[in-house]
C-alpha cells in the first residue's frame, strides 16, 4: 500500500541503529511502532525486500556472503548473522547461485548458519518475542546500508557467467589428500588431554606442510609439469576478543610462508594474498597456533592472580606469542630454504623469487595504498610471558628450544 508507514519506520529505525554506540532504548519507540503494525514481524516480507535491495550493492562493492555474515555477526548478535543468512539463503535461491556461482561462493552459502529463508521464517525458528526481533531487524539493517567497500576478490553476480565460473574453479589449491591429512592430524591434537601427543600431531602435520610447500614450488618449474595454482587471495575472518593480536599470528605465519597479509582489524578481517595452496596451509598452519597460544595463555593466568587475568595482559601475552613465532618460523624457514637448495640444487632460489615477486605484484594490484598501521600498547608482563610460551610451541620440527635460549 501506498500509504504504508511500515517501510518509512524501517528506514528511519535502520538510520538510528546503523550509528556507533546507539542503545536499545533510543530504538524502543519505533520497535513498538512496528510491533503494532506487524506483530508477526515482517507478515509482508517488508523487511526482507529492504534488505534484499541492499545485498547488488554490497557484492559490487567487493563483498562476499561470508563478508556479511562475519560483520554482521561482529557488530550485532548470533541472533543478527542468522537473520542476514535467511536473507543470503533466499536471494541466493531467488538468482540461482547454486548453478551460477563460483565454488568459492556457493561454499560460503552452504556454511550459511540457518535454513531460514525468509525473515518471518527466521524469527519463527528464534522464538523471541516481536520487539525483539524488530530490534535486531532494525540493527541488521543499519549496519549493512553503511558497510564500507572493499578490494573485489571474486566477481559479483552481475559479472557470473558459465565461462568464468569454468575458469575461477580451475584454480586449485593444496592436495585434498595432504589437507586430509592434514586436518585429521590437528583435529586430533585439538582433542587430546596429552600435551605431548598434540605437539607430536601438530610437528607431523607441519612437516607435511612444510614438504609439500617446497616440492610444489620446484616440481612446477619442470618441463611438462602441471602449471601450480596462480596468487589468488581470500579473507580470513577473526572473533573477538583481541582481533589485533590474532591478527598479528596471521601476519607471522603468513610472512614466514610467502604469503602477504593485509588487515582490516576494523572488520575483524585479514586478506590473504599469495598461491592457492601455500594459502591453504597458511590458514590450517595459523588455526593450530591460534589454538595452541590460547592452552598456552590459559595455562599461564590459572592461579596467576587478577593482572593476569586483564585484558592488556591477554592482549599482550597473544601479541609476544605471535612475535616470538614468527622469528621461530623465519628460522625454520630459512633451515627448510637451506636443506632443499642441498637437495635441489641452486634452481630454487629463481623459484622462490619468482613467486615472491609475483605475490608482490597481485598486493600492489589489490591494494595500491597500502600503509602500515602503528601498533598498540600491551601489557609488558603478558608480552615476556607470551614470549616464552611462543618458545614452546610445537612448529613441526620436532624439537623444542633449549631451557638455555630463555635467559
Amino acid at each position: 500500500m501506498a500509504d504504508d508507514p511500515l517501510p518509512l519506520l524501517l528506514i528511519a529505525g535502520a538510520r538510528i541503529a546503523g550509528q556507533p554506540g546507539v542503545l536499545a532504548s533510543e530504538l524502543d519507540p519505533l520497535v513498538r511502532r512496528l510491533t503494532r503494525l506487524d506483530p508477526d514481524v515482517d507478515s509482508d516480507g517488508h523487511a526482507q525486500r529492504t534488505l534484499t535491495t541492499l545485498l547488488p550493492h554490497l557484492w559490487a562493492a567487493g563483498w562476499q556472503p561470508a563478508d556479511v555474515v562475519h560483520v554482521v555477526r561482529r557488530r550485532t548478535s548470533q541472533r543478527g548473522a542468522r537473520l542476514i543468512g535467511a536473507v543470503l539463503r533466499a536471494d541466493a535461491l531467488a538468482s540461482g547461485a547454486a548453478d551460477r556461482a563460483p565454488a568459492a561462493w556457493v561454499a560460503q552459502l552452504d556454511a550459511v548458519p540457518t535454513s531460514a529463508t525468509s525473515v518471518a521464517d527466521w524469527w519463527r525458528g528464534e522464538r523471541v518475542d516481536a520487539a525483539d526481533a524488530w530490534r535486531d531487524v532494525l540493527r541488521v539493517i543499519g549496519q549493512v546500508r553503511t558497510l564500507p567497500s572493499l578490494e573485489m576478490l571474486l566477481p559479483p553476480p552481475a559479472a557470473w557467467s558459465v565461462g568464468l565460473r569454468v575458469d575461477l574453479d580451475a584454480v586449485t589449491g593444496a592436495d585434498p589428500k595432504l589437507l586430509g591429512r592434514i586436518r585429521a592430524l590437528l583435529a586430533k591434537a585439538e582433542s587430546t588431554d596429552f600435551e605431548e601427543e598434540a605437539d607430536a600431531l601438530t610437528a607431523k602435520a607441519q612437516s607435511l606442510m612444510a614438504r609439500h610447500a617446497i616440492d610444489a614450488a620446484v616440481l612446477a618449474q619442470r618441463p611438462g609439469a602441471a602449471a601450480r595454482s596462480s596468487v589468488t587471495a581470500r579473507r580470513l575472518h577473526l572473533e573477538d576478543p583481541h582481533v589485533d593480536a590474532k591478527a598479528a599470528m596471521v601476519q607471522a605465519v603468513g610472512s614466514a610462508n610467502g604469503v602477504r597479509v593485509v588487515l582490516v582489524p576494523a572488520l575483524g578481517m585479514a586478506t590473504l594474498v599469495g598461491l592457492a595452496d601455500d594459502l591453504d596451509v597458511v590458514e590450517l598452519l595459523v588455526t593450530s597456533l591460534l589454538l595452541q597460544a590460547n592452552r598456552a595463555m590459559t595455562a599461564a593466568t590459572r592461579g596467576g592472580g587478577s593482572r593476569t587475568r586483564s585484558t592488556a595482559y591477554r592482549r599482550g601475552f597473544l601479541y609476544a606469542f605471535a612475535q616470538r613465532i614468527g622469528e621461530r618460523l623465519a628460522e625454520a624457514r630459512d633451515q627448510a630454504t637451506a636443506d632443499a637448495t642441498a637437495a635441489y640444487g641452486s634452481a630454487l632460489l629463481p623459484v622462490l623469487a619468482e613467486r615472491e615477486r609475483a605475490v608482490e605484484r597481485a598486493v600492489g594490484e589489490l591494494f595500491p595504498r597500502l600503509a602500515q598501521r602503528a601498533g598498540r600498547v600491551v601489557d609488558a608482563t603478558g608480552w615476556h610471558a607470551g614470549r616464552l610460551a611462543a618458545d614452546d610451541a610445537d612448529l613441526g620440527t620436532g624439537h623444542r628450544p633449549l631451557p638455555a635460549g630463555r635467559g
